[in-house]
């Protein structure tokens, strides 16, 4: 396709702007929730001067279009275009054709299914290399060149936009469930984002069975292990210390192994939140796996 964009990507992009939009409108909009970012704007806009967010979502980012094109590239700008326009679209849908959700005014609720289904939309377009324009396009910026979780730059512009949204058509009790929206919404984001590849890093040091346990892993998991120079400051002693990245509903079978082969070894393990590489985002042949 053009600029190699690919329609599985495309799809995805467009089910998370539906899931995106039908949160919105069922959601937000029906028990007056503000949002963050160009979202909220364009809520703003639609509660105080009755203007259609279909049409001001697309008014708003068309600067943010030029300044995709030029920071992203171009594959980037072209899922942008289509996460944007979908979202657009699907506003309009919804909006004529939607149903009421009885929540019986229990605005909890309300705000807790409105953060999971925006988050679950944005997450599913941002995990497809695509965004929704405007504070999307910034939060993708802030996360290639800052290192920033997308979740994280949102929340803080979300902030500043509702406590716009506050001055003007929001009560106070509408702006604190809002807060409630976004921050679930900002953790879903992450949760879909680091979701996939999230695993388990796991050192280990053993005195003498260190290339007992290394084996057992390759043998029995089909893990890699990589052997680390360490040194004691206790015992001033060299250490070897193994490193392993297993899958998260892997680490118990690894400690499993640990333990038959020297229970008294140190093992350590931390959350790794993004993993490249075989086994993860290549097969043994170093082929991208379909992700």
């Amino acid at each position: 396709m053009v600029f190699g964009i690919k329609i599985k990507n495309v799809l995805f992009i467009l089910v998370g702007a539906a899931i995106f939009s039908f949160g919105l409108v069922h959601f937000n909009m029906q028990n007056n929730l503000a949002e963050g970012g160009f979202t909220g704007i364009t809520l703003l806009l639609y509660f105080v001067f009755g203007i259609d967010p279909s049409i001001s979502n697309l008014v708003l980012n068309i600067p943010i279009f030029f300044i995709g094109w030029k920071l992203l590239g171009p594959k980037t700008f072209m899922y942008t275009v289509i996460g944007t326009v979908a979202v657009s679209v699907f506003l309009f849908i919804f909006q004529r054709f939607h149903f009421t959700i009885p929540l019986n005014n229990d605005m909890f609720l309300a705000a807790l299914f409105a953060g999971v289904f925006i988050g679950i939309g944005l997450g599913i377009i941002f995990r497809y290399g695509g965004t929704t324009g405007g504070v999307d396009i910034i939060a993708r910026l802030f996360l290639k060149y800052k290192g920033y979780s997308m979740g994280r730059t949102m929340f803080m512009f979300d902030a500043i936009v509702i406590t716009i949204s506050l001055l003007t058509y929001l009560n106070h009790i509408e702006a604190m469930y809002t807060l409630v929206a976004v921050f679930v919404a900002a953790k879903v984001i992450d949760f879909i984002q680091e979701g996939s590849y999230a695993a388990k890093g796991v050192f280990i040091i053993s005195d003498n069975k260190h290339d007992h346990i290394a084996s057992e892993i390759l043998m029995r998991m089909g893990r890699g292990v990589t052997v680390l120079r360490g040194y004691g400051s206790f015992t001033k002693h060299e250490k070897e210390i193994l490193y392993c990245v297993v899958a998260r509903n892997e680490i118990v079978h690894l400690k499993k192994i640990v333990n038959n082969v020297d229970p008294i070894a140190f093992v350590s393990v931390t959350t790794v939140h993004d993993v490249m590489g075989e086994g993860f985002t290549l097969d043994e042949n170093k082929r991208p796996l379909d992700v």
